[in-house]
């Protein structure tokens, strides 16, 4: 990736996300839907402060730091059984030993289709059921170009990983009525992918790459997916929602360099929220009782929304394409 594009990926994640948007979106509050008492200054404890999770397991992505961690954190506290993945066995153990509660690590690589197949069949056998699958995991747009099995690197991470253990995991989340699907998604959903949307025809690469676009695409593709998931599934039995954690003081810009490291840290030390706020609205959608039944959302700052301005977040027919276009790419895996 040139400095060009750097920069490019550095401006629009490091634009101060207060009131949401950018020139071209607007957000309102969805009060067709259940609105809490919650916003961008909440923190993961404060959003389940008084709920019992005992008897509750849940699963989630990229445990072992960030907004990862804090959501397992306050999980845990609350009494629930967390799942943890990490990249490897260890840094799930290592960051599942630092945590007061019930945790128990697995070893998960989102580039490797096998690996989240595996993951899925040892959570299975468990036995326990899943309540909440919280799909955290992700890599930012500080990314280099690389093809893994043929296909974008941030697309396969983000997206295509998380697809293969979610598919794999239905079964368990029919186990527990009332189960939940939580997928960080991002507001570069909307303000950094291409301005078709999912750009099929360069999903192997074939045209430029331009990080900030490739990690908005992914996002995008994120909430397609709980959208056609949503879809699918009976919400009596599990939901699927879409959540933007916020602009987060995180290590997700540490492949940047120089200058671009510079602004970013910046950025954040200005204007990101804090992981235990950051936190807040994936454990808020996963947890609140309020929001039982409730499917086929996008939440921000803990609060459903609608986006107006162009944009492809809840495109019917983009997702269904996705779809069919993710079952070709995975197919053998799913």
């Amino acid at each position: 990736m040139n400095r060009r594009q750097f920069l490019g990926s550095t401006a629009l994640l490091a634009t101060p996300l207060v009131g949401g948007c950018g020139s071209d979106h607007t957000l309102s509050i969805d009060r067709s839907l259940p609105v809490g008492p919650f916003g961008a200054d909440s923190t993961a404890e404060q959003v389940t402060e008084g709920l019992d999770l005992s008897g509750k397991t849940a699963l989630v992505t990229g445990c072992n730091s960030g907004i990862g961690y804090e959501c397992m954190r306050v999980l845990a506290l609350r009494g629930a059984h967390v799942i943890g993945t990490g990249r490897t066995l260890e840094k799930a153990r290592l960051a599942c030993a630092s945590v007061a509660g019930n945790t128990t690590p697995v070893a998960l690589e989102l580039a490797d289709f096998q690996s989240a197949a595996t993951c899925a069949e040892t959570v299975a056998g468990m036995g326990t059921g899943l309540d909440m699958l919280i799909l955290n995991a992700g890599i930012g747009s500080f990314t280099e170009f690389a093809l893994i099995n043929g296909i974008e690197k941030i697309f396969v991470v983000n997206y295509l990983g998380h697809v293969v253990l979610t598919e794999k995991l239905l079964d368990e989340l029919a186990r527990r009525p009332g189960s939940r699907i939580v997928h960080v998604a991002s507001q570069q959903g909307y303000r950094a992918a291409p301005a078709v949307g999912i750009d099929f025809d360069n999903l192997r690469g074939e045209r430029d790459y331009d990080a900030g676009e490739a990690y908005g695409r992914s996002k995008l593709a994120n909430a397609l997916y709980s959208l056609q998931l949503s879809r699918r599934l009976d919400p009596s039995i599990t939901t699927s929602n879409a959540v933007h954690p916020g602009f987060v003081k995180t290590n997700i810009g540490r492949n940047a360099e120089g200058v671009v490291r510079f602004l970013y840290t910046s950025a954040q030390n200005l204007f990101a929220k804090t992981v235990e706020q950051g936190a807040a609205t994936q454990t808020y959608v996963a947890t609140a009782p309020a929001l039982q039944g409730v499917t086929g959302a996008y939440f921000e700052d803990c609060n459903p929304v609608l986006i107006e301005g162009p944009n492809h977040m809840s495109d019917e027919a983009m997702a269904a394409q996705l779809w069919a276009a993710t079952q070709q790419l995975l197919a053998g895996y799913i």
